[in-house]
């Protein structure tokens, strides 16, 4: 009963005249003024933000804010995995019975999740990651490898918060939620696919590097409002690290997985 009560409220406040109203606010000039309690909310590092404070235009201007380039330094080992996003760790394992994972008690397809079966067969008993990104953190996406991109595209319509709530209470939002997906063939050949999730907006995933090769570290999008991005691997082809743990904090260009 509470998950479908969720659920409604948020469908009513999903539609679009809600969304277009509340990216017209977060977008105005009369939110800047919110800016500063933002961040003593969210407790956000401002000196590592790449322009001065005063010159951001609004709350959105901020929340996708740049960062000083030596702020997030990038592990180049070619054999590495870099996090995409700085994000808690919602979910990570593998792939069972050939394409369910699970996140907070939800049962996840794969066909579902990338849109067709040709596509899931590739990873089936593979390995997955779930990255969370909260309000506070910062909401660019960045290349986890070096690779070619053999397939992008999008999927999706209405979205679900991504938080906690959103996920165990929402209908399935990593799946059903909008999403951009980009399969990427890595220099050694495995593939990999980064699937940045939506919140609230249709339009809430914006693309800054549309070419066919994606290069580890560089920026290649930012999310305009809360997401999650989920990265999923062949069998046999990533091991996660020692260091990957549930719930654990991790920021782009950490690695995170071995390429095997």
């Amino acid at each position: 009963m509470k998950e479908k009560l969720y659920q409604k409220a948020i469908e009513l406040t999903n539609g679009k005249w809600s969304s277009v109203l509340l990216k017209r606010f977060t977008t105005s000039a009369i939110s800047k003024k919110i800016i500063p309690s933002y961040i003593d909310i969210y407790d956000i590092e401002t000196d590592e933000v790449s322009k001065n404070m005063q010159s951001f235009t609004s709350l959105h201007d901020f929340f996708t804010r740049k960062l000083v380039s030596e702020a997030r330094p990038i592990d180049h080992n070619p054999e590495m995995y870099v996090s995409p996003v700085d994000a808690k760790i919602e979910s990570f394992g593998t792939i069972e019975n050939n394409t369910s994972f699970f996140v907070k008690g939800k049962t996840y397809d794969l066909v579902d999740l990338l849109g067709k079966e040709e596509h899931a067969k590739t990873f089936e008993n593979g390995q997955y990651i779930v990255f969370y990104l909260s309000p506070r953190d910062y909401h660019r996406i960045h290349s986890p490898i070096d690779g070619k991109v053999v397939r992008q595209y999008t999927l999706g319509a209405k979205s679900y918060p991504v938080n906690g709530t959103g996920l165990t209470y929402g209908n399935k939002p990593i799946s059903g939620n909008y999403r951009s997906v980009t399969e990427l063939k890595t220099n050694n050949g495995a593939h990999c696919e980064v699937i940045k999730v939506g919140a609230m907006f249709v339009n809430s995933i914006q693309l800054t590097n549309t070419s066919d090769t994606w290069e580890k570290g560089e920026e290649v999008g930012y999310f305009t409002f809360g997401s999650t991005v989920v990265m999923i691997f062949e069998k046999n082809r990533a091991a996660f690290l020692e260091n990957v743990v549930k719930d654990g904090r991790i920021r782009v260009g950490e690695a995170f997985a071995h390429m095997l």
